[in-house]
């Protein structure tokens, strides 16, 4: 016990020393701390609110809202979902243009993953893995089986629960596959594909390539254009802080805009969708790719995120979240590993997102614990991960050094065992 307790001196010495020279360290006065004693590590699942949402989402109800009424459509309502994308898309290294914020990922992942196999007739498998989050799997198969072509959908399994070998996604992609769809960070553990080299086999083969990067964005450097990305989906709500049930977003690669056909086509989606004609004629731009009336209020809640996120810049984000990565895993070697923790992510920080996962055959119990009793709130995903989550504008070192001390102190103190049993509904 004396040397956990000298070590986590050392450690608190440490994390207290480089929160001082963070860079992004004044960020943190722009976000809502309700409670101060409260450690949060879920920013991978819902990011905390940040001040100036509150006052953009009042000005909007009450000033446009209640002042302009349907006049405020004229004001930049109609424009929200290229406005917002065309600040997004200069965190994903897109272009103007490329980037519409617009209804859910999964309805965007099926108009798009439709949209791509439709544009590759004769070829019938989608490629995707297993480390995909569980409902781009139902989205992809849900596809294939609307489909008359007899499409399927190959998920190409993980050695080890943690990472995707190169080598056998690559052994999966054929002269038959239609479209590569992958999550670019793992969501269970943190596990990073290389997306230009992945990009450059599919297009090899002749497939399209379809990347969710709610994972990442934010937090992670992305670069569509260069990486030769065909088309992406994503969420506003994890690093990019746009509050519960924001908006998603899509991408769509300039050359490919006018080819593919959305396959819900919607009154937003329509050429001059005012003119009220009759028959379908879809936009001749990305716009082809919304459907319904935007979220307004949604919209100014996420755009007030993405500003924040462009305002620190992902270079000085990524730095910080592998500095922290590392300092956390640094904590788990010394005080959690021997008390049967497991690392359920990359060790190697290059080829990890912002999260960092770790096992316990009583993972569930040990999760309710930490919130229930420490103020702690990690998440869980089965059978047995409990994940941190890391953002990059509100998470210090501190916070990990005083997170793992409690994490130890379930473990110790088996604190987990009153937990035992079915959780709730959410993790």
């Amino acid at each position: 016990m004396t040397i956990s307790l000298d070590a986590l001196d050392a450690f608190r010495h440490e994390a207290r020393s480089l929160d001082r020279a963070d860079p992004l360290a004044r960020f943190r006065e722009e976000f809502v701390f309700a409670d101060e004693d409260l450690l949060y590590f879920d920013g991978n699942s819902l990011g905390r609110l940040p001040k100036r949402t509150a006052a953009l989402v009042a000005r909007s109800v009450e000033a446009e809202w209640g002042g302009r009424l349907i006049r405020g459509w004229n004001d930049g309502w109609v424009d929200a979902p290229r406005r917002v994308g065309d600040k997004l898309a200069r965190l994903l290294g897109a272009g103007p243009g490329e980037v519409a914020v617009s209804d859910g990922t999964s309805v965007n992942l099926f108009k798009l993953a439709v949209s791509a196999l439709r544009a590759r007739p004769g070829r019938r498998t989608i490629v995707t893995d297993a480390l995909n989050f569980p409902s781009d799997l139902y989205v992809l198969e849900g596809a294939a089986a609307l489909l008359p072509a007899g499409h399927r959908v190959v998920a190409v399994p993980s050695r080890d629960g943690i990472a995707i070998d190169a080598e056998d996604l690559y052994a999966s992609i054929t002269e038959d596959t239609a479209l590569v769809s992958l999550s670019h960070v793992a969501y269970r553990s943190g596990f990073l594909h290389d997306m230009q080299a992945v990009t450059a086999r599919a297009h090899a083969a002749g497939a399209l390539v379809l990347w969710d990067v709610s994972h990442s964005v934010g937090a992670v450097p992305i670069d569509l254009e260069a990486s030769g990305a065909d088309l992406a989906v994503g969420c506003t709500y994890k690093y990019l802080n746009g509050g519960p049930g924001a908006p998603a977003f899509l991408y769509v690669r300039r050359a490919l805009q006018e080819t593919l056909q959305n396959p819900i086509p919607g009154w937003f989606s329509r050429h001059e969708p005012f003119s009220f004609g009759d028959g379908y004629e879809p936009a001749r731009d990305l716009s082809r790719f919304l459907v319904g009336t935007p979220p307004i209020l949604s919209l100014v809640a996420a755009e007030a995120g993405v500003d924040l996120a462009l305002e620190a810049g992902i270079g000085p984000a990524r730095e910080k979240t592998l500095a922290l990565g590392e300092f956390l895993v640094r904590l788990w070697e010394t005080l959690l590993e021997t008390r049967g923790v497991t690392l359920r992510s990359p060790r190697e920080a290059a080829r990890r997102g912002a999260h960092v996962s770790f096992g316990h055959p009583q993972g569930l119990a040990v999760d309710r614990a930490l919130i229930g009793e420490m103020n702690v709130i990690p998440d869980f995903r089965p059978p047995d991960v409990i994940r941190f989550g890391m953002s990059p504008l509100t998470t210090r070192f501190i916070d990990l050094v005083e997170g793992v001390a409690r994490f130890k102190r379930v473990l110790d103190e088996e604190r987990w065992r009153r937990y035992a049993g079915e959780g709730p509904a959410v993790t």
